[in-house]
């Protein structure tokens, strides 16, 4: 087994103010990184799946952006209040939000059956 069974990354790329492709960092990206960690850990999986900062990932009039590998699965408009759901539902019991799915065909899943989160007993 890898390491992480996934990554988080959140875009946390920062453009000029005015900039017209937008800028996730404006809307909160660094504080949702930062819940995603607390939300992680808060579960006992913090060892499991990592959350991570990511520059730029080109989706920025859907931001804030997410995308969770290895599945590739991109989420826009992510919002504090939709973290729980997303820990909870992709990431522990492997199930797509499809309500925070990127609404454009460059960024549909190649599936929307994932795996559920390998906890190990001990």
């Amino acid at each position: 087994m890898t390491r992480y069974q996934r990554h988080i990354f959140i875009c946390t790329n920062r453009r000029p103010a005015g900039h017209p492709k937008g800028c996730c960092v404006e809307k909160n990206s660094e504080l949702l990184k930062d819940s995603f960690k607390a939300e992680l850990n808060r579960r006992g999986i913090g060892a499991l799946v990592r959350a991570n900062a990511s520059g730029c990932l080109d989706a920025c009039s859907h931001g804030p952006t997410v995308v969770v590998y290895p599945e590739g699965v991109w989420y826009g408009g992510v919002t504090i209040a939709d973290i729980p759901e997303l820990v909870e539902r992709h990431v522990i019991r492997g199930e797509v939000v499809e309500r925070l799915l990127i609404p454009d065909e460059r960024y549909a899943p190649e599936s929307l059956t994932l795996e559920p989160l390998r906890i190990p007993v001990e």
